[in-house]
């Protein structure tokens, strides 16, 4: 989800840029809300679990593509899957993304420690090999969205600033310990309103838990679908998010976004789009120096299950109030 969301500002900017060009979007069906507000971009959606799936699926795929009589060919992802449709779809226009494997590799290995080139500016090096360079340090950022009756009954109106919670990740290696967690909540709902995001039933029944503690605290997980969450997150004032897909919504959306990182490092180059160094809070190096002990967060020493936990609760809610 994360690396769909990541597209988004860049396909703003290219088509803000280029207003002549047509962009359809190949990607799941869910993430279809992610691009509404993109002038000349439609999605196509990808069946890959039903009708798209295996070799045959993506010959179907295929085939229903070139009726688009599409012009040229961006594989933002590089997977096995878009190596396999690409030959299939006879278009010799084609820019692949560049990963940069190696030099990951190398950050990993504890090699070299240094600011690696952006997800984003990656894909923006897609069109630009196309003859479409693209500016990224001055973007246009979309504005709140007005929130519909659903949505305004269960976040409410109160008269205080909103801030947005996501504390789960995919790996346990990146969250910050919900013990800790728990005090951040708690201390934020007694001077703002806090609005927790998650999905799944125990994240949920965890959520359900913090939101028990306090007035202030509302539990969203699983009662909203991708576009009311959407226009809820593009009405926050801050997102605290983990190095998940959560913070790139909420960049993407234009919303100031504080991120928290266990194992993985923004020297990668998955930091949330537009938002200052200072906003990544990292865990400590000199008590974890292995960190980043790999790209996803899937790998890591035995000792290092949540190294996010050498961040005091007291420097969390300081930078949320400093953003405030």
């Amino acid at each position: 989800m994360g690396d769909v969301a990541m597209t988004v500002p860049v396909l703003r900017a290219l088509t803000n840029q280029y207003p002549h060009l047509k962009i359809t979007i190949l990607t799941r069906k869910f993430f279809a809300p992610f691009f509404r507000d993109l002038e000349n971009v439609t999605v196509f959606p990808a069946d890959v679990k039903g009708n798209h799936k295996g070799l045959f699926g993506l010959y179907k795929l295929a085939k229903a593509l070139k009726k688009q009589q599409f012009d040229a060919v961006a594989d933002l992802h590089k997977v096995l899957r878009s190596k396999v449709l690409k030959p299939m779809l006879g278009i010799r226009k084609v820019v692949t993304i560049h990963k940069g494997r190696k030099e990951k590799k190398a950050l990993v290995k504890g090699k070299i420690f240094e600011q690696l080139k952006t997800t984003h500016q990656r894909y923006a090096d897609v069109f630009k090999a196309f003859g479409y360079p693209i500016d990224l340090s001055n973007p246009t950022l979309p504005k709140p969205a007005p929130l519909s009756e659903n949505c305004l009954k269960l976040i409410g109106t109160p008269n205080k600033k909103r801030i947005g919670i996501a504390p789960f990740a995919a790996h346990e290696s990146k969250m910050y310990p919900l013990e800790q967690m728990q005090q951040v909540i708690e201390k934020l709902s007694l001077e703002y309103h806090v609005l927790l995001f998650g999905g799944g039933k125990k994240e949920t029944q965890i959520l359900s838990y913090f939101e028990s503690k306090e007035k202030g605290i509302v539990n969203l997980s699983g009662q909203l679908t991708l576009d009311e969450e959407l226009d809820v997150i593009s009405n926050l004032d801050v997102m605290l998010s983990m190095d998940s897909g959560n913070a790139h919504l909420a960049a993407m959306m234009g919303v100031k976004t504080i991120t928290i990182w266990g194992v993985t490092h923004p020297y990668a180059g998955f930091a949330p789009f537009n938002q200052p160094e200072s906003y990544c809070l990292l865990a400590d190096r000199n008590q974890y120096p292995k960190i980043p002990t790999s790209i996803y967060g899937n790998k890591f020493p035995e000792d290092y299950k949540q190294p996010a936990g050498s961040i005091s609760v007291e420097t969390i809610v300081e930078k949320v109030r400093s953003l405030i």
